[in-house]
Parts: C-alpha cells; structure tokens; sequence
C-alpha cells in the first residue's frame, strides 16, 4: 500500500507514522516529514522509511490546497488531517482514490458542514473520540481510532520533584484557548513550569521546548500535571503522555474544559475517563484544584494510587499495540 499523508500536526504526524512503517505500508507525508529520515519539529526524531526524492521535490513546488497530479496519482490511500480545504480544492483530482478524513479534535459545526458534501462521494471519516458524536452536525465516522502511546516508551513515573508542570504550546498567547488563567490561580503557591514553545520568553514560569528524551522524563519525576485541555479538543497528545507515563494528573473539569465558543458541543472526554478509572482529580473550582494538588503534593501514597490507576487508563485506551491493530484493520493491511 502506498499511503499519502496530509499534516498539520507535527507531533502527531511522528506518531502515526510510525504505525504506517510498522505497518509495512509505502507512505509519503506531505507535513514535517517529507524526508522521513531527518528529525521533524518539536524536537520529535526521525521516523524512517522510505524516502521518495520526486515527491519530496513535488511537496515543495506545490503545497496541501494544491497537490500535484503525479503525487495523487502516486498513492494508494489518501488520508487528511482536520484540514477540509485541502479535500474541498483538490477533489476533482482525487477522485477514484480511497480518502480519509483524520479527526484531531478540533471538528466544529462549520467543520462538520464542510465535510458533509464530501462525506456523500464517499469520503470516509475516522474520529478519535466517541464525545465528536455531540458535535453540532455530526456527519458520522466509519471508525473510531485514538491517538496513542507506546506503554513501554511512557512509563517509570517516581515524582520525586515536588513541582507542577504542563506542556502547551504558545500558552499565554493562546490563553482564551488554553485556559492559562486558571493553571495561573491554581498553582501559583507551588514550584510550577510550561513548557513548549514559549509564550512570555522573560518569565521564569515559561522554560522552553525540551527534546522528547528531556519531556518524558519531566513526566516521570514530576509530582503533579495540571491539564489545562485546548479548545475544543477532547483530549490532546500531552494529557496521553502524562497518563501513560502515570503522572498524576489534576485536570479541568467538564464546565471549563468544553469551549465556550461551541454551544452544544461538549467534546471534552477527559472527565469520562478519570471518572472510569480513578486515575486522575479535576474540578471546575480554583479552590477544589489547588487542594487537589495540595494532597499530591504531601501524601505521597495517594499519589502513587492515582498514578497506577492514570498508566492503567491510558493502556487501556491509547496504547500503542491497540491502535496500530485499529489501523492495520481499517486499511486492510
């Protein structure tokens, strides 16, 4: 099979690429990687594979809104992350192929409205969670796979520094998207960092990009993660980390996790998931987060309670051996 990947997501672009490679399928990725093997952004490694010299020059005459013929005509399988544009502009050129559209979580009404017509030519449509179903216009999905971890990559929390931390991209830019002021309120009394592309570059609180051994050990020496959630996502690659690694985590609640900008959307899962499995503390008051990291912080068996229960959830939703039999599936491979 001979896949052709459209990107938008950096990060996730490295993970499932390599399930397409351990899955023995031919891909090119029109994102970070179209030299798979050369290291991609946010400090991700290279994925390997096979290196595609023509496309690679193709992909940087001709961008996603504009693909070239012989790149389409070159793939088996089309699969699109999020970005409906990029069907909509070149669907003439596409048709006769098998086409994807990859849910990330950030699906909307309007979003949903613009697949509809494409979703009636046979456009299929994978979701990543079961919560896109309260999405305003829903048009259906033909699977549901996750995002995921590798459980043997994740794993070995000790949390011996007493300090909450998060990852975020551009956060306090972002904040109306991130909820920046309530991480703010909620963990000011205690030894705190973000980190991610920075946002205030003179504040100590903002430390910067680290490389992908440095972030995953901050997840495991690290007492509590405050998930703050991006609108209007239902979960994101860094609540993952920190679950499957057993990082214990204080989150925000359903009231402050869904966006306020969708009404009737209630995408956020994260609660869902806490509440199934015990691994994890959230709430919608500033006073009920701060104790929640509170009792982290000083009972320390409690903590690990919560961070076995936290690795137990994430295995059984987003490991990695689960999602790569979800795609081989659905692909046919």
């Amino acid at each position: 099979m001979k896949l052709l990947y459209l990107s938008c997501h950096g990060v996730l672009e490295y993970d499932e690429l390599l399930l397409f490679k351990e899955l023995g399928i031919d891909f090119f990725s029109h994102g970070c990687y179209t030299n798979p093997t050369v290291a991609g952004e946010m400090k991700r490694e290279a994925v390997g594979g096979v290196y595609h010299d023509d496309l690679f020059h193709l992909a940087a005459a001709y961008g996603k809104d504009n693909l070239h013929p012989d790149m389409i005509k070159w793939a088996d399988v089309v699969v699109c992350m999020h970005v409906v544009d990029w069907l909509t502009n070149n669907w003439e050129k596409l048709k006769g192929k098998r086409v994807i559209w990859r849910s990330i979580g950030q699906s909307t009404l309007n979003v949903e409205n613009m697949l509809r017509p494409l979703r009636a030519q046979g456009l299929e449509i994978i979701r990543y969670s079961p919560r896109e179903k309260t999405i305003p216009g829903f048009v259906g999905e033909d699977a549901l796979i996750r995002f995921y971890k590798d459980p043997a990559e994740f794993n070995g929390w000790t949390g011996e520094e007493k300090r909450v931390i998060t990852f975020g991209q551009s956060m306090f830019d972002r904040r109306e998207f991130c909820n920046w002021s309530v991480f703010n309120e909620a963990t000011k009394n205690y030894p705190r960092a973000i980190f991610g592309t920075p946002s205030k570059a003179d504040d100590p609180l903002y430390q910067g990009q680290v490389d992908y051994r440095e972030l995953k050990r901050l997840l495991r020496v690290s007492r509590v993660y405050f998930y703050t959630g991006t609108y209007p996502a239902s979960y994101t690659l860094n609540f993952i980390e920190a679950l499957m690694t057993g990082t214990p985590i204080v989150a925000l609640g359903r009231a402050l996790g869904n966006s306020p900008h969708e009404i009737g959307q209630n995408t956020y899962e994260v609660p869902d998931i806490l509440d199934e499995s015990g691994g994890g503390l959230y709430a919608d008051d500033i006073g009920e987060l701060k104790n929640y990291i509170k009792i982290l912080m000083e009972d320390r068996a409690f903590a690990s309670q919560i961070s076995e229960r936290g690795r137990q959830a994430a295995i059984k939703y987003f490991a990695k051996e689960k999602i790569k039999a979800q795609w081989k599936e659905f692909l046919g491979v």
